[in-house]
């Protein structure tokens, strides 16, 4: 590095470039495509070779948009996320996320600290039944587009609004607006990890289309049929819906299936009869399901009868089966004209999931709906709620354990968060966009009540009043009650916000790059999400010499935004450094903040003697 501290870049505030990693990973396979940084395609097909697709006729989904959608998630943001430490709970030490804003700018914020950590995302997308609220995306500037809706900026801007059927283009913008942000998704998600997102039968068909092509046809794995409703709805001349789909998606093939949970309804076919050492059992099929040659032989029983093989054969060879007729594991009918097996509750681990979920089980809408009124003094601030029963099922599918990630980025009610706490050790990440409750309808009026006019306060008051039912019943819950709550904002510093009218700067303002209404916490947690730490990192306050340090990471960083710095200041935190001895330590000073040149030059030499060469300013 040069022997001046070098500024973060207008590139550094950007969050990752998607783009430039997939050429990237282009370039590691095959090293002859790529010049001067550009993709050679016609090299590109001359190395596929006749993988290439020749004929115009092929098989493919496509819609209006498209290519656009795909592009805005390559898009990078260079926005930030401005904590609000006022609306938190535990914010020192907790490692639970709430993010409010627009999901796409968010997940785009969140690649750099959170690539490939993520271990299930949950989503509960709207359903584009005519009335669900549609992100309404701005393909040049989707930020600028936010802040104009949610009121942070200048503009007249536009009304959040539903999708009517009457639009022609009803699929379309539902493409358009799922598209990006499942492609954002699948990156932040671990190669073990899974995703799974509810939808009813307006969307299914194109969701599945458009999840084959995001995380390929060959990690499609199941379909659930979740029975959302019990109720019969008497519409004459119409199906009384009860379903939902939860389509299931792995990342790779390194994702485990976990097993349920067993319950008592599960168990209850098993019994001891005959007092069997092994403890309680059911009876099991002995056939084979496939034509196996060698495994078809008659069998002899204790009293020398001859039992027929069935038609594909026995399950074992003629060895296994006579070992485990000696264990007492094959039962013989009275008369020993057929056979069974023990099938041992004591070998059964849990219970295999399958492709349909009961409300019995996993709760329903009215479930949902009634935990939201136990929370609510008896009122409900949000429809269609998903039931928590439903998520811990989720849970145990995907193998959630301790420590891992749950991402949900259509929080709504915060049903995932709710879940989290109640029934795991892990960590969740919940983003909702402020969008207006509709106060025409019972529900708005319930949340109005409690004077929460957007979704996102009720998730918030949501996950509050959750912590306090789990220390109030003494159950056994997680043991991270809290959560950080952040909130979508253009960057907090002049250069790398392109909509910042320059022209109008004073003298002064052009010397100082940080937004006036911005604070030191706000520096803090952008400079993190910039250099890809985790925005839970703990993070100390310290006075160096009458300053004040950040130290995030047990000394990963350093961020010192106080005035007239000298050499003392310089000293102490080298020091500090010494004494923590991080594996790798980097340090950001504000530009402005050196009392003159001379010590911002001999700041330099003092960190590099101690180890500390990634020294930049803002």
């Amino acid at each position: 590095m040069s022997e001046t501290i070098q500024p973060l870049t207008e590139k550094d505030g950007e969050s990752k470039d998607l783009l430039a990693q997939n050429v990237e990973k282009l370039k590691q396979l095959f090293p002859e495509i790529v010049t001067d940084g550009k993709v050679d395609f016609e090299t590109l097909q001359e190395v596929l070779g006749d993988f290439k697709e020749e004929s115009k006729e092929r098989y493919s989904f496509t819609w209006n948009g498209k290519s656009k959608a795909r592009k805005l998630a390559m898009t990078p943001s260079r926005g930030t996320l401005r904590p609000a430490p006022e609306e938190s709970v535990i914010w020192d030490s907790t490692e639970n996320l709430f993010i409010e804003g627009d999901n796409l700018e968010v997940l785009k914020l969140l690649q750099r600290s959170y690539h490939g950590k993520v271990k299930m995302i949950y989503i509960d997308p709207p359903y584009n039944t005519g009335n669900d609220f549609v992100y309404n995306d701005d393909f040049k500037d989707n930020l600028s587009n936010y802040l104009k809706l949610t009121g942070q900026k200048d503009g007249e801007g536009n009304k959040y609004s539903s999708n009517p059927e009457t639009n022609g283009r009803f699929h379309t913008d539902w493409l358009n607006m799922m598209y990006p942000r499942l492609l954002l998704g699948r990156e932040l998600l671990k190669d073990d990890g899974a995703i799974f997102i509810t939808i009813d039968d307006n969307e299914v068909s194109n969701l599945i289309r458009l999840c084959n092509e995001v995380f390929g046809e060959e990690n499609f794995l199941a379909d659930v049929i979740w029975q959302h409703s019990i109720q019969p709805k008497g519409y004459k001349g119409k199906f009384s819906v009860h379903h939902n789909h939860i389509l299931v998606y792995q990342k790779s093939d390194q994702f485990e299936l976990g097993s349920l949970e067993r319950t008592k309804e599960d168990n209850k076919s098993y019994s001891n009869p005959d007092n069997d050492p092994k403890g309680r059992w059911r009876s099991g099929d002995v056939r084979n399901a496939l034509y196996r040659p060698n495994l078809i032989y008659d069998l002899k029983t204790p009293s020398g009868k001859v039992i027929s093989p069935p038609e594909n054969g026995w399950r074992w060879s003629k060895q296994t089966m006579n070992e485990k007729i000696k264990s007492g594991e094959i039962v013989f009918s009275d008369d020993e004209s057929r056979i069974t097996r023990k099938i041992y509750l004591a070998d059964q681990e849990g219970r295999t999931p399958e492709t349909i979920w009961f409300a019995k089980k996993v709760g329903s809408t009215r479930e949902g709906a009634n935990e939201l009124k136990k929370l609510f003094d008896g009122l409900t601030p949000f429809d269609t709620a998903k039931p928590t029963k439903l998520l811990k099922n989720i849970f145990e599918v995907s193998n959630v354990e301790k420590g891992d990630i749950c991402l949900d980025f259509f929080g709504g009610s915060c049903s995932t968060a709710d879940a989290v706490l109640r029934y795991t050790d892990s960590r969740f990440i919940i983003i909702q966009l402020p969008e207006n409750v509709d106060d025409t309808k019972p529900h708005g009026k319930d949340a109005i009540k409690f004077g929460l006019n957007t979704i996102s306060k009720i998730g918030i008051e949501r996950i509050k009043r959750v912590t306090e039912l789990i220390k109030s019943e003494s159950v056994e819950a997680n043991s991270d009650l809290g959560f950080k709550v952040f909130k979508l904002n253009s960057s907090n510093l002049k250069p790398w916000d392109p909509t910042f009218d320059e022209v109008q700067l004073s003298i002064e303002d052009s010397i100082e790059n940080i937004k006036p209404d911005r604070s030191e916490l706000d520096i803090l947690y952008e400079i993190l999400l910039k250099y890809g730490l985790d925005l839970s990192l703990p993070i100390e306050e310290k006075e160096i010499a009458s300053s004040k340090v950040f130290v995030a990471g047990a000394g990963a960083l350093f961020i010192c935004l106080t005035p007239n710095i000298d050499l003392d200041v310089v000293e102490g935190i080298a020091k500090l450094k010494e004494e923590l001895e991080p594996e790798l330590t980097r340090l950001v000073f504000r530009d402005s903040g050196f009392k003159d040149d001379v010590v911002k030059t001999n700041a330099v030499q003092i960190l590099k003697q101690h180890g500390i060469e990634d020294v930049r300013s803002i």
